[in-house]
C-alpha cells in the first residue's frame, strides 16, 4: 500500500500526492500517474500500486485538493476549475522533480482522460520527465508545441471515444509530426476509458471497460517505460 506524502512545485509551493512504491525501494525509476477527473481516487490508487509492483516508484499528485467525486457533473465542475497549465507546469513537474531527487536518476508521466490531456501538456511543459504516456486524453491543440517535446510520447486512444474524439487524435498526430516529436500512438475499438476496471458501474453508457484492450495497452505502457526509464 503506497501513502500521502507532501512535495514541492517549482515556485516555492506545496503539493500532495499518493506514492507507491516497489520492495526494491527508493532508487527505482519513477512515474507520475495523473488522474481522471474523479480525483484520486481507489481506482487511480490501483493504478500506482500496479506500477509499483512492476518495479517503479509511482506518485500521484493532488490535483483537487483532496476533493473526489463519483458523480459526472461534479467532476466536470471540479475538471473546469482545474488550471490545466499551473497543473502540468507546476503539480505534475514537481511530482517528476521529487521523483528523480528522491530515487532513480529517470522518471516518466502516465495520465488517463483528464490525465491524458495533462500527460500530453507535460510532454511540453516538464523537460525533467523522460518518457510519457496518454491513455485516452488530449488538450485543445493550440496548446500544443510539438517542436517542444523532447521525451517520446506514446499514446492510446478509442476509436469509439465520444470525449475525445478519434478526428482530433488525428490532428494531434499530424502537428506532432509537423513538429519532430518522437511519438507511438495506438488505436483500439474501444470506447473511453477503457481501461478503467471501474467503468461499467459509473452508469455512463459513453465509458466502458474493455479487458482485452486494456492489457494490450498496459503491456505496450511497460515495455515503453522499460526502454525508456528503466
Amino acid at each position: 500500500m503506497g501513502e500521502m506524502i507532501r512535495f514541492k512545485r517549482p515556485d516555492g509551493g506545496q503539493c500532495d500526492g499518493y506514492l507507491a512504491g516497489p520492495a526494491s525501494g527508493s532508487k527505482a525509476p519513477g512515474i507520475v500517474v495523473i488522474q481522471e477527473w474523479w480525483g484520486i481516487n481507489d481506482q487511480i490508487k490501483g493504478v500506482a500500486e500496479r506500477l509499483a509492483e512492476a518495479g517503479y516508484r509511482a506518485l500521484v499528485p493532488d490535483l483537487y485538493r483532496g476533493q473526489v467525486t463519483m458523480e459526472a457533473k461534479e467532476a466536470e465542475h471540479l475538471m473546469s476549475g482545474l488550471d490545466f497549465a499551473d497543473a502540468a507546469s507546476q503539480d505534475i513537474r514537481g511530482a517528476v522533480q521529487y521523483l528523480k531527487a528522491t530515487g532513480s536518476a529517470k522518471a516518466g508521466v502516465s495520465g488517463y482522460c483528464m490525465g491524458g490531456a495533462l500527460a500530453v501538456l507535460a510532454a511540453i511543459f516538464v523537460p525533467e520527465s523522460d518518457a510519457n504516456v496518454t491513455w485516452y486524453g488530449y488538450p485543445p491543440l493550440e496548446f500544443v508545441d510539438a517542436a517542444r517535446i523532447k521525451a517520446p510520447l506514446l499514446g492510446h486512444w478509442a476509436t469509439q471515444d465520444q470525449f475525445f474524439a478519434i478526428a482530433g487524435v488525428d490532428a494531434l498526430e499530424a502537428k506532432l509530426k509537423a513538429g519532430g516529436a518522437g511519438f507511438e500512438f495506438h488505436r483500439y475499438d474501444a470506447k473511453h476509458a477503457f481501461a478503467n476496471e471501474e467503468a461499467d458501474s459509473m452508469n455512463l453508457p459513453p465509458l466502458a471497460y474493455n479487458p482485452a484492450a486494456a492489457e494490450l495497452a498496459w503491456k505496450r505502457t511497460l515495455a515503453f517505460f522499460a526502454a525508456h526509464i528503466r
